[in-house]
């Protein structure tokens, strides 16, 4: 306990998911969390339920007015900021055919510019800070090619993104790291769905990740138990995209046999 002791966090998409147990997670590791989201209900219940040591701000990561107001509040009220987790995403599963322009759009503003918007508004407080940490979630569709034309493209992106973040930053003792996640049962996910239940089969250890197994990989790559590693795309998928074709034939061959 105590791995983010008097830490300050921003998180987006931190109302449900993958950003809901980051910010339990990083509260009961000693920070002091700012979790951000446009689902305003949720994002206040959760930060009551937490209680102390969470508080709940609107944030729409696409509007760069937006991230300037919540970096402005974050450091009026604690004068820093030392980590921040750009959580938000979206997905539309069309084919690229299919997909419509406004959803394209969509998919590259929440997926990529969120991030970028969030890098630049945070980048400042957390140099006057002393340094800090950047944690971008990419997905396995950003390492490997992928059927959803939009979502995809935008999870490639982050890589890029994070790599020149992570060298322009260094000096600065900012650290900018990509993690990469696998099917994860988050409510984003159709768990019932043919391609999620196809996904899980392909995946060597035989299930979806769980939101708290995220939280604890971007807890490390937040924390100073990761201070010389920056600019790397962590995997955290169960085996998928490094084992997932010969562990599908391996497993075909021995139950076969």
């Amino acid at each position: 306990m105590g791995r983010l002791e008097n830490k300050v966090v921003l998180i987006t998409g931190g109302a449900r998911g993958q950003g809901e147990a980051e910010a339990r997670l990083f509260v009961r590791e000693g920070a002091r969390v700012f979790l951000c989201d446009v689902l305003e209900e949720e994002g206040h219940a959760l930060a009551a339920e937490i209680g102390k040591g969470a508080s709940f701000e609107r944030l729409d990561v696409t509007d760069a007015a937006d991230w300037q107001r919540v970096v402005g509040e974050i450091e009026e009220q604690t004068g820093r900021l030392d980590i921040l987790i750009n959580n938000a995403g979206t997905n539309v599963r069309h084919a690229l055919t299919d997909t419509t322009r406004e959803e394209w759009d969509r998919m590259l503003n929440v997926n990529l510019t969120g991030q970028f918007l969030g890098i630049q508004a945070c980048a400042p407080l957390m140099k006057r800070s002393g340094g800090g940490s950047i944690v971008n979630l990419g997905s396995t569709a950003g390492i490997m090619g992928h059927p959803v034309a939009g979502y995809s493209t935008s999870k490639w992106a982050v890589r890029g993104l994070t790599k020149s973040a992570a060298i322009e930053l260094a000096p600065a003792n900012i650290r900018v790291n990509a993690l990469h996640p696998g099917v994860i049962a988050t409510p984003m996910m159709d768990s019932a769905g043919t391609l999620i239940r196809e996904l899980v089969e392909l995946t060597p250890l035989g299930r979806a990740g769980r939101p708290k197994e995220m939280a604890e990989v971007v807890l490390f790559l937040a924390s100073d138990a990761a201070s010389f590693i920056t600019g790397i795309d962590l995997a955290a998928d169960g085996g998928f995209s490094e084992l997932g074709t010969y562990g599908a034939v391996w497993k075909h061959l021995h139950t076969a046999s």
